[in-house]
């Protein structure tokens, strides 16, 4: 299948265009690398430097695109929520009359779990749970998967939404938007000591990129469905910092901060309905931090 990867340069992104070609996929990386890099890039996948809000951008013989390209970081949403929204709703919007305009027969978007229900009714959360985001980003990527469910209804656009819990992984950038995972190994390594915001006791499903990109590549078989992707299981911020202090070999305590706006306080996903359709995570945590 001829396929195009918004955001393919970047950290999940990168894994999913890797795993793509491994499997006989035609692959095309759309980045305008603000956040991606050149050398995450498979060098069996073309390359189109280029910008999701580009009102030229040209489509023509693609059958699917997979976006993920995306403003990420919470802080940033709420601090300058315009930017977020034109990145996240319009950079979506453009995308997808691009589709309409060339005839890709379908989407699949990079929603994110861990913003789009808010603080938890209950647990786990399943897609069943009511929509309630705490940050502009959050809004923005649920906002987005309404503007794709809408193009499927009026064009007959078939889609696939994921909604990823906390991902991890190699490639993550820990200077720039990046998962705490990524932070506090980097930091542990040069003997910093990390920051945690809040008392700690915040918790988080943590998943795998690896296993992600392995969700992506099953969606191109699942139609019209939203689909939780994550570990299913949850670990607070505090536990994680002892995790990773064993596995450095840091033996400082970490620093405390005010917690952040905007942030979900506890929060992990059912993935039921993905194990229905044949997906399983297969990374347990602490081997997953082994592997960075």
């Amino acid at each position: 299948m001829k396929i195009l990867v918004t955001g393919g340069a970047g950290f999940i992104g990168s894994h999913i265009v890797d795993l793509l070609i491994e499997n006989g996929h035609d692959v095309s990386v759309l980045d305008n690398l603000s956040t991606g890099n050149e050398k995450n890039l498979n060098s069996s996948a073309k390359f189109i430097k280029g910008d999701i809000l580009d009102k030229n951008l040209d489509l023509t013989g693609f059958e699917c695109v997979i976006h993920e390209a995306a403003q990420i970081n919470v802080r940033t949403s709420v601090e300058n929520p315009v930017f977020d929204a034109n990145i996240n709703v319009l950079g979506t919007i453009n995308i997808l009359e691009k589709i309409k305009e060339y005839g890709v027969k379908k989407i699949i978007f990079s929603s994110s779990g861990g913003a789009v229900y808010g603080e938890p009714e209950y647990l786990p959360v399943d897609e069943k749970h009511a929509v309630n985001p705490l940050s502009p980003y959050g809004l923005s990527k649920f906002c987005a998967e309404e503007y794709i469910k809408l193009y499927a209804r009026l064009y007959g656009i078939e889609y696939c939404i994921l909604r990823y819990s906390n991902v991890y992984g190699s490639r993550q950038d820990p200077l720039g938007e990046a998962g705490v995972i990524s932070i506090f190994i980097d930091k542990m390594k040069k003997g910093e000591t990390p920051i945690i915001y809040g008392d700690g006791n915040q918790t988080r499903d943590f998943v795998n990129v690896k296993d992600v990109a392995k969700a992506n590549l099953m969606a191109l078989d699942w139609k019209n469905d939203i689909v939780n992707i994550g570990y299913g299981n949850e670990t607070s911020v505090n536990e994680l910092f002892k995790i990773i202090a064993s596995e450095t070999g840091f033996n400082k305590d970490p620093i405390y901060e005010k917690e952040r706006e905007g942030e979900v306080y506890r929060i992990y996903i059912d993935y039921s309905k993905a194990k229905t359709l044949g997906w399983i995570p297969e990374f347990e945590l602490e081997n997953g931090i082994k592997e960075i």
